[in-house]
């Protein structure tokens, strides 16, 4: 197979792969970790602060968890300059109402939140990222989301991110130049089996693990990737 590439989830950062030993690339999406910001955020934009980091641009593996996910299919486009050969987008939440939107935009306009210490900073991160009970609060990853300023502590994700809206599933699949396979936890409430199966016939379920199935078992993506994860 060809070079993997990894993109983490809303609020997360490259640092939530750790877990996956073999050779790849994890960047940051913009507005999170140690990348850069961008005045508004899209699928587009994303893609292409991307595909502005990678080292290698051809017979690219990409493995996408949640918004990574849909930024891997957007990847895939072609409009990018890389070429993408498959595309394995986990996680992803293919259905959105109304009222979620309404609230993912007024997080956009928050100010940034600022703590008194690390630890508080830190707890915030694991919720926000969907990763407490997987990461220790402890560890340079979760360091890796965090900003100090002055002995104050911030998240360093954007809150302009969350305002970067629903995938048109369908139209992403249908423009993706790679092969897409669309896999998703068991337990994960964020999508079903029937959401997934509608859009693409390639769904892979991986029992027994929810939203973050790639930090709770990272060999279960193995034969998925086409790569050994560990």
């Amino acid at each position: 197979m060809g070079s993997l590439v990894l993109l983490h989830g809303l609020g997360g950062t490259g640092r939530v792969w750790d877990g996956w030993a073999q050779p790849r690339v994890a960047p940051d999406l913009p507005g999170h970790g140690k990348a850069e910001s961008q005045s508004r955020y899209s699928f587009e934009s994303m893609a292409a602060g991307v595909a502005a980091t990678l080292p290698v641009r051809r017979g690219l593996v990409v493995v996408g968890h949640s918004l990574g996910g849909v930024v891997a299919l957007e990847l895939a486009s072609g409009r990018y300059g890389v070429q993408v050969d498959r595309v394995v987008a986990l996680g992803v939440k293919v259905s959105w109402s109304a009222d979620e939107l309404g609230r993912a935009g007024a997080l956009a306009q928050k100010p940034v939140g600022w703590f008194d210490s690390r630890d508080e900073a830190a707890a915030r991160y694991l919720k926000v990222s969907g990763l407490q009970g997987l990461v220790d609060p402890a560890s340079d990853a979760v360091d890796h989301g965090l900003r100090e300023v002055d002995g104050r502590w911030r998240l360093a994700m954007d809150p302009g991110t969350w305002a970067v809206g629903a995938p048109a599933m369908g139209e992403l699949i249908a423009a993706c130049q790679a092969e897409v396979v669309l896999a998703r936890g068991e337990l994960d409430p964020m999508n079903t089996d029937a959401e997934l199966t509608a859009l693409t016939g390639q769904v892979v379920t991986l029992k027994g693990l929810g939203h973050n199935a790639h930090v709770e078992d990272p060999s279960a993506l193995d034969h998925v990737h086409g790569q050994a994860a560990t």
